[in-house]
């Protein structure tokens, strides 16, 4: 299965967004791609403050439909990231629909990170549900979250495969993409996909390094810092198993020795 990363600079414009989203969506799928990933909040920017993030949620519903379409239009299933309504200020969301325009999943950012994120969003009260696409067992996680191994750890004890993580990651804070995002990978013997902006935004200068890792940890894709690109990689259930054969940390682990 191919997976497409669309790393980009961020589009406060949702229509720009929705347009450039179909454009990269032509072109993933032209690649072979059957799933695309967008950055955090990819309709209308993350660092734009809270009464924007509350006008963008109140579009969710009519967003959400236009994201059905390109994504029926192209068929190609995507991964977007977008603020949805929430309890007093929205949640950062993550919509997953596939090349039908079905919804598979909604997942609500559960670790907020910082003054921007605690000032716009509340937290999810969940992690992510599992969902079938194109034989892969699929999870979302949404960047910060990522940085957290009990959520990578939880989402492969389901069953995860693949774990696909929209983000808004900046300087100075590269490790997360070089370091910890493959970690998460070769600790669960799962295929982490982390889809980062580029570019500039208020305060923040985003670092890219968008990257497929792979259940060993190494490399199947990686951007630049400053690629404004689709990133294409391939994924193999049988490289998946051979990984899993060697790699054995979630059938050795002691969970009776982990308790408080």
């Amino acid at each position: 299965m191919k997976i497409a990363l669309w790393q980009t600079p961020p589009h406060h414009d949702v229509q720009t967004a929705l347009e450039q989203i179909d454009s990269a969506a032509k072109q993933a799928r032209a690649a072979g791609a059957v799933v695309m990933v967008t950055p955090e909040m990819a309709l209308g920017g993350y660092n734009i403050g809270p009464e924007k993030c509350a006008e963008l949620a109140q579009q969710a519903d009519g967003l959400i439909a236009a994201l059905k379409q390109i994504a029926t239009a192209h068929d190609i299933a995507l991964v977007a990231g977008l603020a949805l309504p929430g309890e007093g200020r929205p949640f950062n969301g993550a919509i997953a629909v596939d090349g039908h325009g079905r919804e598979l999943c909604c997942y609500h950012k559960t670790h907020l990170y910082g003054d921007v994120d605690r000032a716009q969003f509340t937290a999810g009260k969940a992690l992510s549900g599992l969902f079938d696409l194109h034989g892969w067992r699929i999870g979302l996680a949404i960047c910060y979250d990522v940085e957290f191994p009990e959520v990578t750890r939880s989402l492969a004890l389901q069953g995860a495969e693949l774990i696909l993580v929209p983000t808004a990651n900046m300087a100075p804070f590269t490790s997360v993409a070089t370091r910890l995002v493959p970690a998460r990978a070769e600790e669960n013997a799962v295929v982490v996909a982390y889809c980062n902006y580029t570019g500039h935004e208020g305060d923040f200068d985003y670092c890219g390094l968008s990257c497929v890792c792979g259940p060993d940890g190494n490399d199947l894709a990686r951007s630049k810092a400053s690629d404004s690109d689709v990133l294409i990689a391939d994924l193999s259930h049988a490289a998946l198993a051979d990984c899993r054969a060697v790699m054995t940390h979630l059938r050795d682990r002691r969970p009776e020795l982990y308790r408080p």
